[in-house]
């Protein structure tokens, strides 16, 4: 799975993110320009030494992370879709795309992809979640339509026979 996040602004909700990335195998593509250096002391925080395990890329903007990634699928997360994060079937190579937390996806990007587009439900008072949390939600739904391929399961921990506990 790829997980991008277009222009993120806090970086603690980056690290977080990059830390779910990194406990679940999955690619962090970065959109500039980002609220924060990478170097941020809060960002490694949150992601902790999971950061340097991370597998990340970063783009100069929008169209650039277009241009680098021909041919992909792409889901846009966003409170104005009509389909559910839940309606959508994953493949293991589709991107995630989740707006800043500030603003969101632009609108012209998610005009143009309408289709493409997945909320996750709420309470109408309710802007929207955490980015960190958004992001998790809609991952690990992904993950779970995959079988969680290549997790560690139940009957394959090492070191404890968990059925005895």
């Amino acid at each position: 799975m790829n997980i991008v996040l277009h222009c993120p602004e806090i970086p603690q909700n980056t690290g977080n993110i990059g830390r779910t990335c990194a406990a679940t195998g999955t690619k962090l593509h970065l959109i500039e320009p980002l609220g924060f250096k990478i170097t941020d002391k809060n960002l490694k925080r949150a992601g902790m030494d999971y950061w340097y395990d991370l597998d990340v890329k970063y783009y100069d903007n929008y169209e650039d992370f277009c241009r680098k990634n021909p041919n992909i699928t792409i889901y846009f997360a966003t409170t104005k879709a009509l389909n559910t994060y839940s309606d959508v079937k994953y493949n293991e190579d589709d991107f995630i795309m989740f707006g800043s937390e500030g603003s969101g996806i632009p609108e012209d990007i998610l005009i143009e992809n309408k289709k493409n587009c997945i909320r996750i439900p709420m309470y109408e008072k309710y802007r929207s979640l955490n980015l960190g949390n958004s992001v998790a939600i809609v991952l690990y739904e992904a993950m779970r339509q995959q079988n969680f391929k290549n997790f560690l399961m139940q009957g394959q921990l090492h070191d404890h026979n968990w059925s005895e506990i």
